[in-house]
């Protein structure tokens, strides 16, 4: 599949993602968020996260949103427009604050994980089919959307229903499923989430948040709209359903500091390779290679491995792949450690 939207019309850029970013409050240690005493400042945001990432690797790309006229405001505009991201539509409200969040140190998957959100009534949550301008969402090759935006409103459940739409002349749609049940009220969310999936072109999907299907064939006779199909399986790796061709590709090893931002980071390595109109193994290894750099680091962003580093790894044998093993500073090794990898 390649994006079929044209590549060098005025306005018109690689990615548009669209979605609410809020300031993150990471600790300084771990523990419970009662007794951390001080916390670091970050961003955090699916679509955002997407945004800067697919930046940094060097493709234009738009994020679309709207932010408090607040501080918390300006650091979200000034940072993620700081990754090379066209901030220009991005809205101000006097009215609404920008979300912000709390989250512990631990790993997301465990029982001591904490997040304390702050976004009930936030800007973001305002988006409407009105709002924001349709021309600056749809300018893009790409079209790069979450099931978190529908979780933070009916406008914005409108919103999501209207640009996942099949209509002639639309970019490609991408749509990250994101199922977030801590951020729905509406017991039918799985439902939702389903049926604005099956509108999209390009779908990521992780196998612990489909629905309670428990393979990628399943989650595939449940969505099988999409001319692409990605579901996520974790540290197995992934699997992607694309016509009649099923390809799995098992994720390198990854020593982890932190797994938050994977999915995001994943996705953007597969939309960049997409829109590099690389093969589908390949796709699925920039896209493993990308949630490694991620799971690298302690925040949620990680500054992606060069594109010809990232591209010789990709194109390792499939011994050579199996073999890899990536630790932090990783993504900033050189020529000689790829070759030290091909070394059996």
């Amino acid at each position: 599949m390649t994006p079929t939207g044209p590549r060098n019309a005025p306005g018109v850029v690689d990615v548009v993602t669209l979605g609410e970013s809020m300031v993150t409050f990471r600790p300084s240690r771990p523990g419970r968020l009662a007794d951390v005493p001080s916390f670091d400042r970050g961003i955090g945001g699916a679509e955002s996260n997407v945004a800067c990432v697919l930046a940094a690797a060097g493709h234009s790309v738009r994020w679309v949103s709207r932010v408090g006229d607040d501080p918390f405001g300006d650091h979200l505009v000034e940072a993620i427009g700081g990754y090379g991201v066209d901030v220009a539509h991005v809205r101000r409200d006097p009215d609404r604050p920008t979300g912000i969040y709390f989250r512990t140190a631990g790993d997301r998957a465990t029982d001591a994980h904490e997040v304390a959100y702050y976004r009930a009534g936030s800007a973001a949550s305002a988006m409407s089919v009105t709002d924001p301008d349709p021309a600056a969402v749809r300018a893009g090759r790409v079209l790069h959307l979450s099931g978190i935006t529908p979780a933070l409103s009916a406008s914005c459940l409108d919103l999501m229903r209207e640009l996942t739409a099949r209509r002639p002349g639309r970019p490609l749609v991408s749509f990250d499923v994101n199922h977030r049940p801590g951020l729905w009220r509406d017991p039918d969310a799985p439902r939702v989430l389903r049926d604005l999936a099956r509108g999209a072109d390009l779908v990521f999907v992780g196998q612990d948040e489909a629905w309670g299907l428990h393979s990628p064939e399943a989650v595939r006779a449940a969505l099988p709209e999409p001319e692409v199909l990605v579901v996520k399986q974790g540290a197995a790796g992934a699997t992607v359903f694309e016509k009649r061709d099923v390809t799995f590709v098992p994720a390198p090893r990854v020593d982890v500091v932190a797994a938050v931002g994977a999915g995001d980071a994943f996705a953007a390595g597969f939309l960049s390779a997409t829109l590099r109109g690389l093969p589908v193994r390949d796709r699925l290894r920039h896209g493993h290679l990308m949630a490694a750099a991620a799971l690298t680091v302690p925040g949620d962003l990680a500054a992606p491995p060069a594109r010809e580093h990232a591209d010789r790894l990709a194109a390792l044998n499939d011994a050579a792949w199996g073999r890899l093993r990536l630790g932090p500073g990783w993504t900033e090794q050189t020529q000689r450690a790829d070759e030290e990898v091909r070394t059996p």
